[in-house]
């Protein structure tokens, strides 16, 4: 199966992702053909796949410690998780998604790229009974209800890493009283990937 010209990586992409690139090419592969037609993305993203999604998670990488557990709740077709563990074979990366579709998707991706740091659970973050020193997730819900189904997965001196855009500050504000309850001091908005893209991906970093 060949890449189309539309999902041609952009100059750069390569040092991004180190020994994981034929792993990163492959998955973008993957997503334009077997995500569009069992609707994990859609066939308007094919074209910005690469600036948008899988450059937009992989710039957080280096936030990542070696050989962390990380969780990322709500996973749908693999953002950002299947990127971290490709981009970062030393991590292990469990996927959380209660749709059996996506979890079927999932797990013939995981097979089809060979990933063997990667494990996928089928279940919604507030069923989920586990701890991990990172959890993340991506455009699943508003900070206040992500925190609400995240931070009992946040095991000590672990860390939050929501991934958002434009509206982490006023989210982080209208988070503020939920955060306080659940004791969450540490809270600081972060942007990744200043040189190397053309949009920053914004991190709200929450720490125990």
């Amino acid at each position: 199966m060949s890449v189309s010209r539309e999902t041609e990586p952009p100059a750069g992409a390569e040092k991004l992702f180190g020994a994981g690139w034929t792993q990163a090419q492959r998955y973008a592969d993957l997503l334009s053909t077997w995500g569009v037609e069992r609707g994990m993305i859609g066939p308007r993203e094919v074209p910005r796949l690469w600036d948008r999604h899988l450059l937009n998670c992989v710039a957080v990488v280096p936030r990542l410690p070696r050989e962390c557990t990380v969780a990322d709740v709500g996973t749908g077709a693999g953002l950002p998780g299947l990127v971290w563990a490709i981009a970062r074979p030393d991590v292990r990366m469990t996927l959380v998604e209660p749709l059996l579709r996506r979890v079927s998707f999932l797990e013939e991706v995981v097979g089809d790229l060979d990933l063997t740091n990667v494990e996928i659970v089928r279940a919604r973050a507030e069923e989920h009974r586990a701890s991990y020193d990172v959890v993340t997730a991506r455009a699943v819900a508003s900070l206040d209800k992500l925190t609400t189904w995240c931070w009992p997965l946040v095991g000590p001196g672990g860390v939050l890493l929501a991934m958002k855009g434009r509206s982490a500050p006023e989210e982080v504000e209208k988070a503020r009283p939920l955060l306080k309850r659940l004791g969450v001091t540490d809270v600081r908005i972060e942007s990744y990937g200043e040189d190397d893209l053309s949009v920053p991906t914004t991190v709200v970093e929450l720490a125990r």
